[in-house]
């Protein structure tokens, strides 16, 4: 094979990968003068003269002459009587500049030369893929999905194949192959031997934060600024804003006319349910607002606890919405506000209630902790439910939802007896 044909396969494949041509004539370069290291143990009496613009390639031997006889190294030296075989004009002292071509160099050196320019080529890929990408990293991309997975969806992004792992999907998404997907560069992954990994997100906060920024002009030009978000992806999030100038308010410019720009954002992420709510440094404000839509009458906080615990007591009719299905609304404010927070129930004057706490004697701490999980710090609050409703609720089993309610009926009835002696004596 001439080397200019070699040359010119070379030139077609940086073409395609989008290789330029000062770094395509170094790899030419290092690619060739591996071959004459291999045959003639050294290259410096070689000279390589690349035209890319022709696509061929010049390998000239240089050696120096010498007398004959006194040629000690063929490969930097040549004999006068072999030079002037070249040309007639040369003479000792003189330097013969003589062109290879690269047939010379054998059928395995040129596949070798082959192997060596992909390779090369794959590490520039690789190395442009790991920057492009890192570069992104917390910026939304727009891509195909072009194969599902038991623990992954692949997407192509400019012919760079890119991952959302099953950890970073929304658990509501339904993927097909060949539909458009918006996510956030997460982070990319670089191991030896191996195409970088890029990993994208539609679960992470930072995903949500860009729909806002897209969606939300006061966000994106830095007037309104999100300080927190906590989600628990496909079924409800909440988002901490701060307004930078008093005209504007905060929760209104991310909610928009008639919820326009907030519902942009709940659509894209699988009808998720975004409370918007105005931040505060003031922890007893921050939490009242976090708990919302319930509206707390109280809030006590020790910080000398670790995590800090909050106790907060709510209406008896807002316990549930404060706690939130399966104890999502109360775990996120938490969540938002760095507050462990436990919600109790408001207990009127003129109400005999007792705390769920002082049940410990007869039920498992783990249980007591359930119970307030799900609102029901205080034995009425427990004994406004139906069996199977604190089964439901609670996901305890039905034999220790039984034991429980009857422990607390025994209580109550033990009191009302007590009750009824006094009024007798």
């Amino acid at each position: 094979m001439h080397s200019s044909v070699l040359v010119s396969s070379f030139a077609e494949i940086a073409r395609e990968k989008g290789i330029d041509r000062d770094t395509l004539q170094l790899i030419i370069e290092d690619v060739f003068r591996a071959i004459i290291r291999k045959r003639y143990g050294a290259d410096e009496s070689f000279e390589i003269i690349f035209n890319p613009d022709h696509g061929d390639i010049q390998i000239l031997h240089i050696r120096e002459v010498v007398e004959d006889w006194d040629l000690d190294d063929p490969v930097t030296q040549i004999e006068e009587t072999d030079a002037k075989k070249i040309d007639e004009d040369f003479e000792v002292g003189d330097e013969v500049a003589s062109e290879i071509d690269i047939a010379e160099f054998g059928r395995r050196a040129v596949m070798t030369a082959r192997q060596t320019f992909s390779q090369r080529i794959r590490d520039i890929e690789k190395d442009n893929i790991y920057q492009t990408y890192t570069d992104v990293v917390g910026e939304i991309v727009v891509g195909e999905i072009y194969q599902i997975r038991r623990r992954e969806v692949l997407v192509i992004h400019n012919k760079v194949e890119l991952i959302l792992p099953r950890e970073e999907q929304i658990y509501k998404d339904r993927y097909r192959k060949g539909d458009m997907i918006r996510a956030v560069v997460k982070e990319v992954r670089r191991e030896t031997g191996i195409s970088p990994q890029v990993i994208i997100s539609r679960a992470d906060s930072i995903f949500m934060e860009r729909l806002f920024e897209l969606e939300v002009p006061e966000i994106y030009d830095g007037i309104v600024e999100i300080r927190k978000i906590v989600r628990e992806p496909g079924d409800r999030a909440k988002v901490a804003v701060i307004s930078h100038d008093e005209r504007i308010d905060p929760v209104g410019a991310c909610v928009g006319i008639k919820g326009v720009r907030i519902h942009a954002v709940v659509r894209e992420l699988g009808n998720e349910n975004i409370d918007v709510l105005e931040w505060s440094d003031d922890s007893h404000e921050l939490i009242k607002r976090a708990l919302s839509p319930a509206h707390p009458v109280s809030v006590i906080i020790n910080r000398e606890l670790d995590p800090p615990r909050a106790k907060v007591v709510v209406r008896a009719d807002e316990v549930s919405q404060a706690i939130g299905r399966g104890g999502i609304n109360i775990r996120l404010a938490s969540a938002l506000t760095g507050y462990e927070i436990d919600v109790y129930r408001e207990i009127s004057a003129d109400e005999e209630d007792v705390e769920i706490g002082e049940f410990a004697d007869e039920l498992e701490s783990d249980t007591i902790q359930r119970l307030r999980e799900i609102g029901c710090d205080s034995a009425k609050a427990v004994l406004e439910l139906s069996q199977d409703e604190l089964v439901r609720r609670s996901g305890l089993g039905e034999e220790t939802a039984a034991r429980i309610l009857s422990v607390i009926r025994a209580e109550f009835e033990e009191f009302e007896d007590e009750e009824e002696e006094e009024m007798e004596g």
